[in-house]
């Protein structure tokens, strides 16, 4: 069986997302990555080196700078003729290609995946994670998205694969990039972040975020994150969502601070290895799911935790 994996890069970097789902890949058989962009020769080079990846088709074109779905997928269609699987990491990216693939090969799409039981059949969480589902496709082409943190990272080094060049791109027409605004920051990025300090809404206002969160998380080297009802406050900007509508975590450490356990969170973040619960109701939700909780007033502890670190 051969599989084929979206690489997710940015025309420079490849990133960290492929490589959880290199590994999936691997559990259906060989795995053949795919680079499509402009300028993208090096994050070929980078791909050819990650462990299990035998081929890199590398598709430079203008029309692919920005990976827009409408002109990426004709292509990725086109390539699945002599593939068995699409694989695509379940980030913005992959959730936004992936689905149109499957459109033009007239496949059902499984998403999400936890697990690869077999070549057919995978497991995925439904009622947002409060059920795992067993599915298994008959289609004879198999479209998948990987939930990244639901599998090892393949290693970055000891791959020694061919480089092969890929042409036909085009532009389709149907969509134009216009601009994009990426948020500058010195911490590492959430989904790959070892330990995230989260804030909810009840911190209060985005003044005291900053003054509460981002001590801790500075002495801590830790990512920043905000339930979804901080990020509709206006506390934080919306790239720091974790959850069911924001990004899907599982860090070494997980502290939350001010944070219920809505279920809708919970799904984002309940596979971080040790989860901290810092809030002043003992019986909010998100006590069920922690291994060290504090009951007690934000304000105090956080502080006084900062302070000690």
């Amino acid at each position: 069986m051969k599989t084929l994996v979206l690489v997710e890069h940015d025309n420079m970097n490849m990133k960290d997302a492929t490589l959880a789902v290199v590994t999936a890949a691997s559990q259906l058989g060989e795995v053949h990555a795919l680079v499509i962009g402009s300028g993208c020769a090096s994050v070929g080079e980078q791909a050819a080196k990650v462990a299990g990846v035998a081929t890199v088709h590398v598709a430079d074109d203008v029309a692919l700078a920005n990976q827009l779905a409408e002109n990426a997928a004709p292509l990725i269609a086109s390539l699945m003729e002599s593939h068995d699987a699409f694989l695509a990491p379940a980030t913005t990216t992959g959730k936004n290609i992936a689905p149109r693939v499957a459109a033009l090969l007239d496949v059902m799409q499984i998403s999400d995946i936890l697990s690869v039981e077999s070549e057919d059949t995978f497991t995925r969480p439904i009622y947002a994670g409060n059920a795992i589902a067993t599915v298994k496709s008959s289609d004879a082409k198999k479209v998948i998205t990987v939930r990244g943190t639901a599998f090892d990272k393949a290693a970055t080094e000891g791959g020694s694969a061919s480089i092969d060049t890929v042409g036909g791109a085009a532009d389709a027409g149907l969509s134009t990039f216009v601009s994009e605004e990426i948020a500058k920051s010195e911490r590492p990025e959430l989904t790959s972040a070892k330990i995230i300090v989260s804030g909810g809404r009840a911190l209060g206002s985005s003044e005291k975020f900053e003054e509460v969160i981002t001590p801790l998380a500075d002495k801590l080297g830790a990512g920043i994150g905000a339930s979804r009802a901080a990020v509709d406050a206006g506390y934080v900007p919306n790239d720091y969502q974790v959850g069911q509508t924001g990004k899907i975590v599982a860090p070494e450490v997980y502290i939350a601070i001010g944070i219920s356990g809505a279920i809708q969170h919970l799904a984002g973040m309940k596979d971080s290895k040790i989860i901290v619960a810092i809030n002043k109701d003992e019986d909010a939700p998100i006590f069920q799911v922690a291994d060290i909780g504090l009951v007690a007033d934000l304000f105090d502890a956080v502080p006084e935790l900062t302070g000690k670190v």
